[in-house]
């Protein structure tokens, strides 16, 4: 009897042990999941990790259809671009986790509005995501605030 709750214990300790890793421990990973941004033309942005980089793309819009087509990246500069549809187009690109202010920084978002790209950082607080875009300096720019989405 003392083998199998022995068994039981030390499985339970292992289990714990690899929970804990897959969790995500690293304060870095707190941004990855879906967040819902602000406004009257709602999206969701699914923020992930690539080789620690964060980066993120459109997985759902509020209105998914212009005239009663899908959502296209009219505004981008690119021409070549315009008719890729905004449904999974990557916003998000390129931070990088600064763990001394705690914000994400370096990185890119891209405005499919506007067809504008602009510096940004980001800073969680509790279950929402601070996201400032700034040209040149961070005070000459925007602050919209996300929520997480379970």
């Amino acid at each position: 009897m003392k083998k199998i709750a022995f068994f039981f214990i030390v499985t339970a300790l292992v289990s714990l042990s690899f929970s804990s890793l897959r969790t995500g421990s690293n304060p870095a990973d707190a941004i990855v999941g879906t967040w819902l941004t602000a406004g009257e033309d709602n999206a969701k942005i699914e923020i992930y990790e690539s080789n620690a980089k964060y980066y993120g793309k459109i997985v759902w819009l509020k209105n998914p259809l212009r005239e009663g087509k899908k959502a296209l990246d009219v505004n981008n500069p690119d021409k070549s671009k315009r008719t890729n549809p905004i449904l999974g187009l990557q916003i998000i690109s390129g931070f990088e986790y600064n763990s001394e202010d705690k914000i994400w920084e370096n990185g890119k978002i891209y405005d499919p509005q506007s067809g504008k790209t602009y510096s940004c950082h980001l800073k969680k607080e509790g279950n929402t995501l601070k996201v400032r875009g700034y040209i040149g300096i961070s005070l000459l720019g925007r602050t919209e605030i996300w929520t997480k989405v379970d």
